[in-house]
């Protein structure tokens, strides 16, 4: 009852609510039921579809303990599975390779195609007898797991019940309908991960919110007020800011990157920052977007993979290197300010904190939904 209390005071009104209990930042057993609600239970974030460019391209990936490969399929579709062969529960995806046949189990050589099916099962009936009456090949094809390609992220449903990527994020999908195109990923100088030592919520607390700005990043201060800055918000999908003010990136000469084509007026000046629920970070501006993944290890430590995306491909090299060097300057910024957080949620008498009713906004509409979905999947639990 003392837990419901709490969570109930997190969804109160703005002016009213406090912020999550601390052991929603440092408690292991919270971390899991946390890992298993929201994590497992909604669309994550899990990688970005360029890691995989090629057909037949593989690279294995464990999500909270639960190990998975992505691959683009000979069918040219990029696909989730569960890294485990379904006869001994062999890994079978052990480092980034190409798959030019089959996927093929490194212990007793059953052999997968690349859409999943289980195509070969040698001497599975005894020396020189690859089938057997209890092998039933079609029902043993590998554990696929949901996933959708949207903004350039390979997003996930481990539960298997959430509804329909499309559906779950139409209102994010139609405000930023004029990115919803092909992105092309900038390569080697647009990727980059930074290690945190908190908890993911933090880092989607301090994304959501411009209040910090003047403070944290200065330079970008200069000519992206506080005041040039509107709140987002959309209860139990997302939330974050956006400016009125967008400056394009220029070389020595002058140059810029190439605006998306036929983009609505407003984002010749305007820029968005949005994270939409649970770990997925995304900015969106008039030549370039980024994305954020949050990966957490436990409860106190996260990865942040940063990726850069542009209107066409071979933009020039040296500005996008230009452009990640601003970028990662501005999120290692903010890490300073969230392990710092962190490191604030031991204190024993601190009550998860008071919202401002004009600045915090966004931060709040995320408390509530962690909070709401937190307690709706502990009552299923019964």
């Amino acid at each position: 009852m003392e837990k419901t209390a709490r969570l109930n005071q997190v969804c109160l009104p703005v002016d009213e609510a406090n912020g999550l209990p601390n052991e929603h930042y440092t408690c292991p057993s919270v971390f899991k039921e946390e890992k298993d609600i929201l994590l497992f239970g909604k669309w994550s974030g899990l990688a970005v579809s360029a890691q995989i460019p090629n057909i037949g391209d593989a690279v294995p990936i464990s999500f909270q303990g639960t190990p998975l490969f992505i691959i683009r399929t000979k069918k040219n579709k990029v696909k989730v599975f569960q890294n485990t062969c379904r006869h001994r529960g062999m890994i079978l995806i052990d480092r980034v390779k190409s798959i030019e046949g089959a996927i093929r189990c490194p212990y007793h050589s059953w052999c997968y195609s690349t859409e999943g099916s289980l195509i070969s099962t040698p001497h599975v009936g005894g020396p020189g007898r690859n089938l057997h009456d209890a092998i039933d090949r079609s029902e043993l094809g590998l554990t696929e797991i949901r996933s959708h390609v949207w903004m350039g992220v390979i997003w996930i449903n481990l539960s298997g019940d959430a509804p329909k990527f499309e559906d779950n994020m139409k209102e994010l999908i139609d405000r930023w309908s004029d990115f919803d195109r092909p992105l092309f990923h900038g390569g080697k100088e647009s990727s980059f991960t930074i290690e945190v030592a908190a908890n993911w919520k933090l880092a989607v607390e301090n994304y959501c919110e411009s209040y910090h700005l003047p403070w944290v990043h200065p330079g970008l201060n200069i000519y992206s007020k506080l005041e040039d800055h509107y709140h987002i918000e959309h209860k139990n999908k997302f939330s974050g800011q956006g400016t009125r003010v967008y400056q394009q990136l220029k070389d020595g000469n002058g140059n810029v990157f190439p605006d998306f084509a036929d983009l609505n007026a407003k984002w010749e000046t305007a820029a968005e920052y949005i994270a939409v629920y649970p770990n997925v970070l995304l900015g969106v501006h008039r030549d370039h977007a980024f994305v954020i993944i949050l990966i957490p290890d436990g409860p106190e430590k996260t990865y942040e993979h940063i990726h850069l995306f542009y209107s066409k491909e071979n933009t020039p090299e040296q500005l996008r290197l230009q452009n990640m060097k601003q970028w990662k300057l501005v999120f290692e910024e903010d890490v300073p300010v969230v392990e710092g957080m962190q490191r604030g949620r031991y204190a024993v008498n601190f009550d998860g904190g008071r919202f401002s009713p004009a600045m915090d906004n966004p931060t709040h509409c995320f408390h509530c939904w962690v909070a709401n979905e937190v307690q709706n999947g502990l009552k299923h639990k019964k």
